[in-house]
């Protein structure tokens, strides 16, 4: 296959709202040594591609600046973390037979090497990423779905929301037999870990609002509490022995109010503060109940390898709510910041 000089892509060129996603062409990258250029199929759309564009992340000591992922975005910037395409051609010291494979990229930038690593960086943040028609990779990032049952889009749908999802329940502890509280149960993340935790023999419980309620319920969970009511005196009715995980992509008074239902050694996973990122708790409750606050950014390169098994195996079905073309990537994050589709938004190229 002849690889063209030049692409369609999307990009930002500095913070603000979606106006300045900017429709361009230019070149195809060439992949390094090392890499692989991936020719995209299908990329999802995920809440870190408007807090990315946004600038909504801060920074330690100042919450409230202007800042990406982890720290300043290096403009221009194509967005996207979440690629599923095929490889199209190998750099230097990568095996050729790559080449035609199918492939879920890994968008994480890790701290380190090893299974453990810690993600500090993040593609379509600190490196272009897929709105776009072609991206380049590592090759230790891509991972061969070929055989997979999975369509494109259901692909490009895993690796940051499942990614982190898995991350949180790996963090958590979670084991058969437990009960897990996933809050924001509708969006991707929160899908997600119904899902997972659903698969991994848990009793879900999740909060959802009004119509959205039968798809989460649908996705695995076993009781759904309406966020619109009381929902500690529903979550204490749901598991009146008290909760063993809560996967939370919420905080904000949620952690306030729900700390005290944790069960003896119970952990809280946070990875989100969709209600806000002040949280005032009574420490009590803490430590004379070995309960645990833990944070969990997206996943582990071990995470990862867990989330592709179960992409090869199609153990998990992605629930795809939407479907763009790539120019149409302001009205694509316009839909998902309104927050009213159950799954996954997903452009093709």
């Amino acid at each position: 296959m002849v690889t063209p000089q030049f692409m369609r892509a999307v990009r930002i060129t500095r913070h603000g709202g979606p106006e300045v996603l900017e429709p361009t062409q230019v070149a195809v990258p060439a992949p390094q040594a090392g890499e692989v250029l991936v020719k995209v199929g299908a990329v999802a759309l995920n809440n870190t591609d408007l807090w990315t564009r946004e600038g909504a992340y801060g920074r330690p000591g100042d919450p409230k600046a202007t800042s990406g992922w982890r720290g300043p975005i290096d403009f221009p910037r194509i967005q996207g973390a979440d690629v599923a395409g095929r490889v199209v051609a190998v750099g230097a010291g990568v095996e050729e037979d790559l080449t035609g494979r199918r492939v879920v990229v890994d968008p994480a930038i890790y701290d380190a090497e090893g299974p453990d690593a810690n993600p500090v960086g993040l593609m379509g943040s600190e490196r272009d990423g897929g709105y776009a028609e072609y991206v380049t990779a590592p090759a230790e990032r891509v991972h061969d779905v070929t055989d997979s049952p999975l369509t494109d889009d259901q692909l490009a749908a895993l690796p940051t929301a499942y990614g982190t999802a898995l991350g949180m329940i790996e963090r958590g502890r979670l084991r058969k037999g437990d009960t897990a509280l996933v809050s924001g149960a509708s969006g991707g993340v929160g899908l997600a870990l119904v899902q997972i935790a659903r698969a991994r023999g848990a009793r879900v419980l999740a909060i959802s609002s009004g119509p959205k309620i039968d798809a989460v319920r649908a996705a695995g969970a076993h009781a759904v509490v309406d966020r619109a009511g009381d929902v500690a005196e529903q979550l204490r009715a749901a598991a009146p022995e008290g909760i063993d995980v809560a996967l939370d992509v919420v905080a904000g008074e949620l952690v306030s109010e729900g700390l005290p239902l944790l069960a003896e050694g119970g952990r809280w996973v946070i990875a989100g503060a969709l209600g806000g990122y002040g949280v005032s708790l009574d420490v009590r409750r803490l430590y004379l109940h070995n309960a645990q606050i833990i944070g969990s950014a997206m996943h582990t390169p071990a995470h990862f390898g867990l989330l592709m098994d179960l992409a090869r195996r199609a153990e998990i079905q992605p629930v795809i709510a939407e479907v763009f073309p790539l120019e149409e990537a302001a009205r694509a994050q316009e839909e998902l910041a309104l927050r009213g589709h159950v799954g996954k938004i997903v452009m093709r190229p």
